[in-house]
């Protein structure tokens, strides 16, 4: 397998040269990932974040079988499907703020793209027959985003390594700083004085995912989002990571009082089944294509839009997160980081650790070595060494984070501190 790998496939963020052996998984069970040679490694990162319930659930599984002895795919432009309405009026209904419409596409950037255009286009609808609306065509973000690989998402998104050689390819956006309280003052007169350009204001709610797991609080952003609103810019969450139950609550905007008009997400919407992105907006959004005017349609989709296989897996996801016991395990999880975070605090290591931080069942901390970066190499020497105690981690740079499943044992989660203290101790 390794051999045909090499041949054959080429890995993403991974750099060609002196690449690692991949290591070849034959098969999932819970939290573990089990390889050829029968070794098992407990998912500490959810593979990437997806993964909510383990690996290979049977539920899940049997749903997708009987999905696809009935109907595997359709196109969804003139056709509908019982999994994407069932899917829809369920996520409407749990969704924090008022959200009516749900737009499929294939994974989280494409949702994130879908919603920057959506954004924009509503403006440009508004002012297609209405020489005095202005022209908002602007986007505001924050400074260390990150919001996928596609072309809009990576313009939104923080000028970095994954942005380097597309620079000059990329639209002008207005960054700000998350926001604080010795910047939000700084940070309202800027965005009064932009205001009547700015479409959208798009930000990954009080956790940066691939910036570093950067935490933020939720009373800065909820003034902030306060703000955004009066100047009439359309807010959009990119939950895409921090949706379904990550940090502590169904979906992070809950923590705010003040809701997004278009929410994206994707990862845990399947359970880390397959791919599948939504974008959900409000009435307010989506009635400014509902015209006579064909040129107002919202032109985009894809191939794979609402397919029906992905829908009955984000269906029976969802079966498993709403139940009583998974909403606890989430709970024990958010308080079993934070004990793990006092340990971090108080304990000794041969390095020093910084900011040590938890949001729900996300937990984080610098390894002080280096630049701050994703290019630091503290990750490929942290996750060599916790792949050989059977764990795998996957630290951005050397930012050491644990997002694990939520069916995450109590023995299994003491397995994962053990192996990143004795890594620690060890360096």
């Amino acid at each position: 397998m390794i051999e045909k790998d090499r041949k054959y496939i080429w890995h993403p963020f991974t750099q060609q040269k002196n690449m690692a052996d991949p290591i070849a998984i034959i098969r999932g069970e819970g939290t573990l990932l089990i390889d050829a040679d029968n070794n098992t490694y407990i998912d500490a990162i959810s593979s990437w974040w997806v993964n909510l319930h383990g690996h290979a659930h049977p539920y899940i599984a049997g749903k997708l079988y009987q999905q696809a002895m009935q109907l595997e795919q359709v196109i969804f432009a003139g056709f509908t499907h019982q999994p994407a309405i069932d899917l829809a009026e369920r996520l409407i209904d749990i969704l924090p703020g008022n959200f009516a419409k749900i737009f499929y596409s294939d994974n989280g950037s494409t949702s994130t793209e879908v919603a920057l255009k959506m954004a924009v286009q509503y403006w440009w609808n508004q002012r297609k027959n209405d020489v005095d609306v202005k022209k908002k065509n602007k986007l505001l973000a924050l400074k260390n985003a990150y919001h996928g690989d596609t072309f809009g998402a990576m313009s939104v998104s923080e000028r970095s390594v994954f942005t380097m050689a597309f620079h000059d390819l990329l639209f002008e956006v207005i960054f700000i700083d998350a926001p604080a309280a010795d910047n939000i003052e700084a940070t309202k007169e800027l965005i009064a004085s932009h205001s009547d350009e700015i479409a959208a204001f798009i930000y990954e709610p009080l956790v940066q995912g691939a910036g570093g797991i950067q935490m933020y609080e939720a009373t800065m952003l909820d003034e902030l989002l306060s703000i955004v609103q009066q100047h009439d810019i359309i807010c959009i969450a990119d939950e895409v990571m921090t949706g379904f139950g990550r940090t502590g609550k169904l979906f992070c905007s809950e923590y705010m009082q003040n809701k997004p008009d278009i929410i994206c997400l994707s990862k845990g919407l399947t359970g880390g089944t397959m791919a599948l992105g939504v974008t959900a907006c409000t009435e307010k959004i989506y009635n400014a294509y509902v015209n006579d005017d064909k040129l107002k349609t919202f032109f985009h989709g894809h191939s794979f839009t609402a397919n029906p296989l992905a829908c009955t897996a984000a269906l029976a996801s969802l079966d498993l997160l709403l139940k009583e016991e998974c909403l606890k395990q989430i709970d024990w999880l958010t308080e079993q980081n934070k004990l793990f975070a006092e340990t971090l605090l108080t304990a000794e290591f041969p390095v020093r650790l910084k900011n040590i931080r938890t949001q729900g069942t996300i937990l984080a901390f610098e390894i002080a070595e280096g630049k701050d970066e994703y290019l630091n190499n503290v990750s490929t020497v942290f996750t060599k060494k916790a792949l050989a105690h059977g764990i795998y981690l996957r630290p951005l740079g050397n930012t050491v984070y644990i997002m694990p499943p939520y069916c995450i044992t109590e023995e299994e989660y003491e397995r994962v501190k053990e192996v990143i203290i004795a890594i620690l101790i060890e360096n």
